[in-house]
């Protein structure tokens, strides 16, 4: 029986213990949960500062980076402006010197096409195309020779109307002791030739080229013939005229065919020039004309040193007799001294007598 009291008061002080401990877990844990409750509001309310301390900063870091860039963008802008300002004046100071120097261009081109057409109004015309070609010749005979050895606009055969561009006037003489003559007549077959230039250019067919060809060696013959037969006047003359084209394409076009050139030297004893070549023919006269007036001064020279030698003797002479007066004039000079020594000596003695 007391058994079963003790265990069943144990066991009654068991519940209540147990019942205790209950309890103070239960008081624990409101304990806890309101330590729990109080630290998240504690750790709100600080996050809530420090979000609006951080928005605040934030904010103000906006507007501060916001006003840097304002300043910056002003600054370039300014910049930006003042480069775009200074770019467009030197571009739009470019663009005015070019548009002046087009201008000028322009101006240019139209004076040049004007004198083109002048050029061509002027080629067109017979009278004016051979006017042309006489003033060229006659400025390169001026450049190179001296006026006496040429002659513009001169007659060939007497009793005779024909008159030849110009002559040069060669050293040789003729049977009746006149300056043999050499004629340069000046022609510009220029129709022929603009026609066949015109079909190179429009690439026309073989045979019409050809054709062309025929029809401008045709007409440099006849010019060629007309030449011969009014110029070529042996002995007056040489026996070969020298016909000159004023235009370097005609010259060249005419020297493209072997053929036309040995006919023309072989049946008209004709010889084409151009510009060019007419005058290096005529420096090679002038080094002839000097060369011939060396050797004419040269016989003078040797006239002259044939007088002199003549003079050189006859000076060679008196200087001779000079020699021999000066050295009579030596000896006479050196017994004078002699007789002065002979006459200081008599003196000393007369000096030497007793007082």
């Amino acid at each position: 029986m007391i058994l079963v009291v003790l265990l069943t008061i144990i066991g009654v002080v068991n519940i209540v213990v147990i019942l205790t401990k209950k309890n103070d877990v239960i008081r624990i844990d409101s304990l806890i949960r309101d330590e729990f409750a109080r630290t998240r509001s504690e750790n709100q309310d600080a996050f809530r500062a420090n979000r609006e301390e951080l928005n605040s900063s934030f904010k103000l870091l906006a507007e501060d980076n916001n006003k840097k860039l304002d300043e910056m963008r002003k600054t370039v802008d300014e910049k930006l402006h003042e480069s775009i300002n200074r770019r467009f004046n030197e571009s739009f100071e470019l663009i005015s010197k070019r548009l002046e120097e087009v201008q000028k261009g322009l101006g240019e081109m139209q004076t040049l096409a004007s004198d083109v057409g002048g050029l061509k109004k002027v080629l067109t015309n017979v009278k004016t195309r051979g006017a042309f070609g006489e003033v060229q010749l006659e400025n390169l005979l001026m450049q190179i020779l001296s006026p006496e050895q040429y002659e513009m606009q001169a007659a060939i055969k007497k009793n005779s109307q024909e008159r030849v561009d110009a002559v040069v006037k060669l050293p040789g003489q003729t049977d009746d002791n006149s300056l043999l003559l050499l004629p340069i007549d000046s022609k510009f077959p220029v129709e022929n030739y603009q026609r066949l230039y015109d079909a190179y250019e429009k690439g026309e067919a073989k045979e019409i080229i050809q054709d062309l060809r025929k029809e401008f060696d045709k007409s440099v013959k006849s010019t060629a013939k007309s030449i011969a037969e009014k110029y070529i006047n042996p002995p007056a003359t040489t026996d070969f005229a020298i016909m000159f084209v004023p235009s370097e394409g005609i010259y060249a076009e005419i020297l493209r065919s072997a053929e036309l050139l040995e006919t023309l030297r072989r049946d008209f004893r004709i010889t084409i020039v151009g510009p060019t070549n007419l005058a290096a023919f005529l420096s090679s006269l002038q080094m002839g004309f000097r060369t011939l007036a060396i050797q004419k001064r040269t016989s003078e020279v040797w006239e002259i040193l044939g007088a002199v030698k003549n003079e050189f003797g006859k000076f060679n002479e008196v200087l001779d007799r000079a020699s021999k007066q000066l050295q009579t004039v030596a000896n006479s000079i050196t017994d004078a001294g002699v007789r002065t020594r002979a006459i200081e000596k008599r003196l000393q003695k007369v000096e030497s007598l007793p007082q």
